[in-house]
């Protein structure tokens, strides 16, 4: 599954994991994406939607 908000298109970030001695591993940081039922256009659909997104619909009104 790829980690790719539909709404926000929020994806996974890449940087270094730097220890206390100064060394440099790869490491990533991956959205919190969830598959969610969203109602547009009168029609439930299915969507990856980040956590931060979703939250923010429900703010706004637009979900449950």
């Amino acid at each position: 599954m790829s980690r790719v908000c539909s709404i926000t298109g929020k994806r996974p970030k890449s940087g270094n994991t730097v220890s206390h001695s100064q060394r440099h591993t790869k490491r990533r940081w991956v959205p919190n994406v969830k598959k969610k039922k969203i109602m547009v256009n009168g029609r439930l659909v299915k969507m990856k939607v980040s956590m931060r997104a979703l939250r923010t619909l429900e703010k706004k009104g637009l979900i449950g």
